[in-house]
C-alpha cells in the first residue's frame, strides 16, 4: 500500500498539476496559433505572392519531370526539398515563440505591480505590537 501513497503524493503535488494544466492549455494555444497562421497569415501572404499556396511548394530532385503538386511528388516517391511545408512550421514558430514573449512579459509586469505594491500589516500583528510595546514600557 505504501506504493500507492507515495503516487498518490507525487500525482497531487503543484508541480505536476501545473505541468498538466500548462500542457492542456498549450494544446488549445497551439490550435489557436495553426489557425491564426492557416487560416489568416498564410493566406494573405499567399495573395501577395500570386495565390499560391506555400505548403505546396517544393523543390524536385528527382529524375524525369517535375511534378505538379507536392502530393503527386510524395506518391512518385522521388526525392524532393519540401521549403514551403518548412517555411510553413518556421513561421507558425515564430508566431508562437513571440505570443508566449507577449504572455510572459505581461504576467512578469502583473508581478512587479504586486510586489511592488505596499503590504498591509494584518490588524493581529499590529495589536501585538502595540501589547510587545506597552509591555517594554514597565
Amino acid at each position: 500500500m505504501g506504493l500507492v501513497k507515495e503516487f498518490k503524493e507525487f500525482a497531487m503535488k503543484g508541480n505536476v498539476v501545473d505541468l498538466a494544466v500548462g500542457i492542456i492549455i498549450g494544446g488549445a494555444f497551439g490550435k489557436i496559433v495553426s489557425s491564426l497562421v492557416g487560416d489568416v497569415i498564410m493566406p494573405m501572404v499567399s495573395a501577395l505572392t500570386g495565390g499560391t499556396s506555400f505548403t505546396d511548394k517544393f523543390l524536385w530532385l528527382g529524375k524525369g519531370p517535375k511534378p505538379d503538386t507536392l502530393a503527386v511528388a510524395k506518391e512518385m516517391g522521388g526525392a524532393y526539398l519540401g521549403w514551403g511545408s518548412f517555411l510553413q512550421n518556421v513561421l507558425d514558430f515564430v508566431i508562437v515563440a513571440a505570443a508566449i514573449f507577449a504572455m510572459i512579459k505581461v504576467m512578469n509586469s502583473l508581478k512587479k505591480k504586486e510586489e511592488a505594491a505596499p503590504s498591509v500589516t494584518p490588524e493581529d500583528v499590529v495589536l501585538l505590537r502595540e501589547i510587545r510595546d506597552s509591555l517594554a514600557k514597565r
